[in-house]
């Protein structure tokens, strides 16, 4: 049974900073998730980006025998994880299931879809199951199929967002949610780290501020535009995937999208690996409002320094206030 105070002791004290490099679509590989452990923060992948089965068992092996050979070397990378879409159009979905006792991934990332047809397999070798979730209703959902923890999916985040203010999220989830309790949108730098940890997250996701490192899969125009504009240049719209997702203006004009006159795509989900699902986010470009402070290009490994670094000064102002006359 999951129990979040090993957690937290085992893995969470041992980073260098409390962070998830969100899973991107298209967008996180085996370069940006090893970098990223390398570094002393969670690496993590969208199964999706691997077009097959056989890729994905190739990119699984790759990762774990380069974090390996870290480890040879006296190094002592963070853990990785997996995340599974498990929504009911993912045909390979048992496939990709049959990989994980293969390669256990220490934490599972379920999304868009329950939890529950992945927790007998991540358990039974030890991992843990962390249930993406974009509302309070669907992670009382998750909590009753068994997550072990939640990824909290909040308002500003890149990609497929949420509406809830990441403090709200997390202090709703808590009233009934003692678990594992990931944070994200609109979180760029150490600062809103801090923030929302102090708010009760134990780990938050960060993701744009990833997109715009060197081994990030994004092609190199993706980046520059992530580099070039800022939060007032993105829009919030259903027309391009059927649900609301954050997307890049310059983007959509590049590629002819009106969105004045635009509407909610008529089309149902799809989330397999290949086809037009992919089509539309290479050519349609997303971010996050964390796209404000990013002013350049960098190594993750220096995105992770960083974010420690700002994530220790603002832990250090948090005390240095609650430190006063008001406490003693």
């Amino acid at each position: 049974m999951f129990n979040r105070d090993s957690f937290h002791r085992d893995v969470v004290q041992k980073l260098v900073t409390p962070v998830i490099a969100a899973p991107m679509f298209l967008i996180s590989g085996p370069d940006l998730v090893v970098a990223t452990c390398r570094a002393g923060a969670i690496g993590a992948f969208p199964a999706p980006n691997c077009r097959t089965p056989g890729q994905l068992d190739q990119w699984l092996t790759e990762i774990r025998t380069r974090l390996d050979e870290a480890r040879t070397q006296g190094e002592s990378p963070a853990p990785w994880a997996l995340n599974l879409i498990t929504h009911s159009s993912n045909e390979r979905l048992s496939a990709d299931i049959e990989l994980l006792a293969k390669h256990k991934p220490p934490i599972v990332i379920t999304a868009l879809g329950s939890p529950a047809p992945v927790i007998e397999a991540v358990h039974a070798y030890g991992g843990i199951v962390v249930a993406d979730v974009v509302s309070i209703a669907l992670a009382r959902k998750a909590v009753a199929a068994g997550a072990d923890g939640l990824a909290c999916v909040s308002a500003g985040a890149g990609g497929h967002t949420g509406h809830l203010s990441p403090f709200a999220f997390v202090s709703g989830v808590r009233e009934f949610f003692s678990g594992l309790v990931i944070i994200g949108g609109g979180i760029g730098d150490g600062w809103g780290v801090a923030g929302a940890i102090a708010a009760g997250a134990d780990l938050v996701y960060v993701g744009t501020r990833f997109l715009a490192t060197e081994e990030s899969m994004a092609p190199r125009a993706y980046k520059e535009m992530v580099v070039e504009h800022g939060a007032d240049d993105l829009v919030v719209t259903a027309a391009i995937t059927g649900a609301n997702a954050s997307w890049l203006r310059p983007s959509l004009e590049a590629n002819g999208i009106d969105i004045s006159n635009a509407h909610p795509a008529g089309h149902a989900p799809n989330y397999n690996a290949a086809g037009n699902v992919q089509r539309r986010w290479r050519d349609i470009w997303a971010a996050g409002q964390g796209i404000e402070i990013i002013d350049a290009v960098t190594p993750a490994a220096a995105v992770v320094e960083t974010l420690s670094a700002e994530y220790r000064a603002a832990s250090e102002r948090l005390f240095a206030r609650t430190a006063g006359p008001q406490s003693r």
